[in-house]
C-alpha cells in the first residue's frame, strides 16, 4: 500500500495500487471541475452582474487571443453555433466585446474585447493568481512540475 498526499484538500489518501490511485485522481479532477464551474460563475458576476459563465469563458478566449470569431469560439469550446451567437450578442450588449466585419471574409464578424473587459479580466487574474499561490504554497517545485505535467497530458486529450 502506498500513501499519497491529496494536494487539493491537504489530506492523506491511501492508495493500494495504480487503479486506486487513478480512481482518486479522477475523483479529485471531478471536484476540481466543480470548483472551476463555481469560480466561472463568481468571476462572470464580477465582470458584469448579467454575464453568464459561458459568456465569461468566451470573453476570456477573445481577450487572450486578441481577436476571434464565432466559428473559432464554437470550435474551441465545442459549443453549438447558436449558443455562441447568443453569448456573443450578450457580450456586445454588455459592452464587453465589439465586432466588425472580417476584412478577409465579409460573412464573418471579428470580435475584440473592450478596454472595460480587459480591465475587469486583469483584476480577476490578479485575484485568481493570489488564490492559486495560497492553495499551492505547500507544494515543492517538483510537486508543482508533476502536477503541471499531469494537467498538460489531460489538456492534450
Amino acid at each position: 500500500m502506498t500513501t499519497a498526499t491529496g494536494a487539493l484538500a491537504g489530506d492523506e489518501v491511501i492508495v493500494a495500487d495504480a487503479d486506486d490511485a487513478l480512481a482518486e485522481f479522477q475523483w479529485r479532477l471531478s471536484m476540481m471541475f466543480s470548483r472551476a464551474r463555481a469560480l466561472w460563475k463568481e468571476s462572470a458576476a464580477r465582470v458584469h452582474p448579467d454575464l453568464q459563465p459561458a459568456g465569461y469563458k468566451l470573453l476570456g478566449f477573445v481577450a487572450r487571443s486578441g481577436t476571434s470569431n464565432a466559428h473559432q469560439l464554437a470550435e474551441a469550446f465545442e459549443m453549438d453555433k447558436s449558443v455562441v451567437s447568443r453569448q456573443v450578442r450578450a457580450l456586445e450588449d454588455l459592452g464587453l466585446v465589439v465586432s466588425r466585419p472580417d476584412e478577409l471574409d465579409g460573412r464573418q464578424r471579428v470580435l475584440a474585447a473592450t478596454s472595460a473587459a480587459h480591465e475587469a479580466l486583469q483584476a480577476l487574474r490578479v485575484d485568481h493568481a493570489e488564490r492559486m499561490r495560497a492553495v499551492l504554497a505547500d507544494l515543492t517545485p517538483d510537486e508543482l512540475a508533476a502536477a503541471s505535467k499531469a494537467v498538460r497530458c489531460l489538456s492534450d486529450l
